[in-house]
């Protein structure tokens, strides 16, 4: 079936970083629909080949894979542009007739990408419903909109209730580019695709579990937006639950949409809510040494740039297992990982019974930038005595599979095109989310939140975080991917 992809905000940083040289790599790797167009849209006056010509010189710079001339020839037949007015009804009607010109009056499926300031989100969906965008008489009809989807509970109904008025949930993606990354959809994988980690990836066997996101940037020129919405909304309630819904989700009866949604669902629901009395005890917040001095950063921000909580999960699986998720930025490295702790033998024999100094497995998966899965255990050091040590299993992408990752975009893109939304979030997801989080920022706001704890730079977030997790028994797995 042919296939048209639109994306409104055309002219926009993320269509010329992501977008475009995701599409790109997928025409090199001919796994595009056949007859696929690629149509721009935003309000710059441009002409198709000045259009070609501006994304010529980004998709050289951002193409993961390199760039090739005449490769990019071709690509550039797929490439249109058209001048609209996102807010202007009529200009809709307007572009669906210029677009059904294109694709030469031939039924074809169509992607709808909202690639603009999310604050235009509810007037694009009002505008593809006026102009009759999302029958389906012609093909099929699907709209991906970017994070975030709302700022809070109130507003991700809100937009769940704008969307719903014009496309089915069926039709609409939800786009996260984490769920996009290989290691993530590996997780999968390494759960349900070997006998040897299912039997033990349960309360009876594991200790906790960390999921740690960390950005070595700081804020830089991103304050106007990062200080209304802080590490909760910008990183904790997508990426990292993202990641705590697959770590913890149940086997799908079947590799689907429908089916993993519904498992990822039953996680938020079965997670257990932190309550203003218990928001010192189960969270803690932070701010880089630096934050207030940033271009745009009001005086006196209380905007959170690190924060960590403890999540328990009240069901078979998990009871009593808790979930550590941290997230900030100014960190120590970039990296984005999961580790699951291991209980400790029931009986020690070798070494010192200290708890803190663990002797216990770890399995840690890396999600980024050195992806790959390590298993720590304990070996016995040669000719000395009974004394061991932790060594481990290396597995790397990069060394294993020959040549670059390729980009998240590339495969969610390709899923939006052909239907397949199972490495989307579905509304209900979305809401859940929300209800998690909300009572946390709230509690935040109050005379009884945590300290909002100061931090250097180049470090793993604030001490008493360190100290918040000893205080449970437990140490953070502190460590900064090798690239290999």
């Amino acid at each position: 079936m042919a296939c048209s992809f639109l994306i409104y905000g055309a002219s926009g940083d993320l269509t010329r970083r992501k977008l475009i040289p995701a599409l790109y790599q997928l025409h090199r790797k001919a796994r595009l629909p056949r007859d696929t167009h690629i149509v721009g849209l935003s309000r710059t006056d441009m002409t198709d080949d000045d259009w070609r010509v501006m994304l010529a010189e980004s998709t050289a710079q951002f193409a993961r894979d390199g760039f090739d001339q005449n490769s990019w020839d071709e690509f550039a037949k797929l490439v249109h542009y058209r001048s609209t007015d996102i807010t202007d009804a009529d200009d809709f009607c307007r572009i669906d007739r210029a677009v059904a010109e294109i694709e030469s009056s031939q039924n074809a499926d169509r992607v709808y990408y909202l690639s603009t300031s999310p604050k235009l989100y509810e007037t694009a969906v009002a505008n593809l419903g006026y102009a009759n965008m999302a029958d389906e008489s012609n093909g099929k009809r699907r709209i991906v909109i970017e994070k975030p989807f709302g700022t809070d509970l109130a507003s991700s109904q809100q937009l769940n209730k704008s969307l719903h008025s014009v496309f089915r949930e069926d039709q609409v993606y939800r786009i996260d580019h984490y769920l996009g990354k290989e290691t993530v959809q590996n997780m999968f994988v390494l759960r349900f695709a070997n006998s040897i980690f299912e039997p033990i990836w349960n309360r009876n066997y594991v200790d906790h579990i960390q999921i740690t996101v960390a950005e070595e940037v700081t804020v830089g020129t991103r304050a106007g937006y990062y200080d209304t919405s802080g590490v909760l909304r910008d990183m904790i309630q997508n990426h990292l639950f993202q990641l705590l819904m697959i770590t913890a989700m149940e086997a799908p009866a079947k590799y689907n949409a429908e089916y993993v949604r519904n498992e990822k669902v039953k996680v938020l629901q079965a997670v257990r809510p932190i309550g203003v009395e218990e928001i010192c005890s189960q969270t803690v917040r932070g701010q880089y040494d630096g934050y207030l001095d940033e271009p745009d950063v009001p005086s006196g921000s209380q905007t959170a740039t690190f924060a960590a909580m403890r999540l328990w999960i009240d069901n078979w699986r998990w009871q009593g297992v808790p979930f550590y998720l941290r997230s900030g930025k100014g960190m120590s490295c970039r990296t984005t990982q999961i580790v699951v702790q291991f209980r400790d033998p029931p009986h020690l024999l070798f070494g010192k019974d200290d708890r803190r100094n663990s002797l216990s497995n770890r399995l840690v998966i890396q999600i980024q930038p050195a992806e790959g899965i390590q298993l720590h255990f304990q070996t016995k050091v040669p000719d000395a005595g009974m004394q061991v040590r932790m060594t481990d299993l290396d597995f790397s992408f990069t060394r294993e599979f020959q040549g670059s990752m390729p980009e998240a975009y590339e495969r969610l893109l390709l899923d939006a095109a052909e239907g397949d939304a199972s490495l989307f979030a579905r509304s209900d997801e979305v809401e859940l989310a929300w209800k998690i989080v909300d009572p946390i920022i709230d509690a935040w706001q109050t005379p009884n939140a945590p300290p909002l704890e100061t931090y250097p730079t180049g470090l793993w977030g604030p001490e008493k975080c360190n100290e918040w997790m000893q205080s449970h028994d437990r140490e953070w797995f502190d460590v900064c991917p090798i690239l290999r």
